[in-house]
């Protein structure tokens, strides 16, 4: 048998047929325009599922189930998207409307919940019982895997790590509460960090590079400190000191096996890694207590395709 994954996001739906090994044998992407309506944009889901299957020369009745991925707050009992803001989408009954399109069984989940799923099952936490994946982009995404099931809690809003408070009355978040882990770890964090930093320090090499740039990014402060900036160093020391006590919190309060580091910022690979894993072993409540028994951190190996892949397992 054969499953699809759907990745539905505001800018592109991607879609994946993939087998019992979790290979996708067959992507398709389409641009998801929600302005044209809701469904509108079921439509293409629908005809994407149909599509998949038949350039693959297999029918549907092959496809077992298709699982859809989507940013926002969801109920999988019900099948409704009940808000997403950037899919113009809410209390609408995305399961049904799909349903009536195409034969194939629907299931739902978060897409930060389905990523981490996807690497549970064929990524950077393959083999673990437990495990946690965070999402460095736009803003800090989260999702928990145990036992090989998604945990979402009793209103599907569970594993909102990004949203735990790691500075008492710190920096205003965007969901209302301030001195979230958003807003100190997230790609947008460190580039307001790092444009702080080159407005005490004009003449720095970390506002070379962001001169040369044209721009101010996640990748900025990386970049000057790799070439030896002072300045560029003391942002991304401050900000690994953040994202450290983020990552403590989580293995402190749920011990799993494997925590796996995906989005923009994991692209600094040992450069991101290793200075924090130093951070998170000098802090880890069972650092004395069992020292061989240690949560690993990896990056994701998966990168856009476990949301489709998170996706293809719903069922299983």
């Amino acid at each position: 048998m054969y499953y699809v994954g759907i990745d539905l996001g505001g800018t592109n739906i991607a879609a994946g047929l993939v087998d019992e090994d979790n290979n996708i044998v067959k992507k398709m992407s389409v641009p998801t325009l929600p302005e044209r309506g809701n469904d509108a944009v079921t439509a293409d889901i629908a005809k994407l599922i149909s599509d998949l299957a038949s350039s693959y020369g297999i029918s549907l009745d092959e496809v077992a189930y298709a699982g859809l991925a989507t940013p926002g707050a969801i109920d999988c009992d019900t099948g409704k998207i009940d808000r997403a803001c950037n899919l113009l989408m809410e209390d609408y009954p995305i399961v049904d409307k799909l349903s009536a399109l195409t034969p194939v069984k629907i299931y739902l989940e978060n897409d930060a919940n389905a990523a981490a799923l996807g690497e549970a099952v064929a990524g950077a936490a393959k083999g673990a019982k437990y495990s946690v994946m965070i999402t460095l982009g736009t803003g800090v995404g989260g999702g928990i895997v145990m036992d090989g099931k998604v945990y979402s809690g009793f209103n599907y809003a569970g594993g909102e790590i990004g949203h735990m408070v790691i500075e008492h009355n710190g920096r205003q978040c965007n969901c209302g509460r301030r001195g979230c882990f958003e807003a100190y770890s997230s790609a947008t964090a460190l580039a307001a960090m790092t444009r702080e930093e080159i407005e005490k320090y004009p003449e720095s090499g970390l506002a070379q590079v962001a001169k040369e740039n044209g721009k101010v990014n996640g990748r900025t402060a990386f970049i000057a400190k790799n070439k030896g900036d002072e300045a560029g160093a003391r942002v991304v020391e401050k900000y690994l000191d953040y994202l450290a006590c983020g990552i403590t919190n989580v293995i402190n309060l749920f011990q799993p096996d494997i925590v796996c580091i995906g989005g923009g910022i994991s692209n600094e690979g040992k450069g991101l890694i290793e200075p924090l894993l130093d951070k998170i072993n000098n802090e880890v409540f069972t650092k004395t207590i069992a020292p061989e028994r240690q949560t690993v951190i990896r990056l994701a190996t998966l990168a856009n395709d476990a949301g489709i892949v998170g996706a293809a397992n719903l069922g299983k």
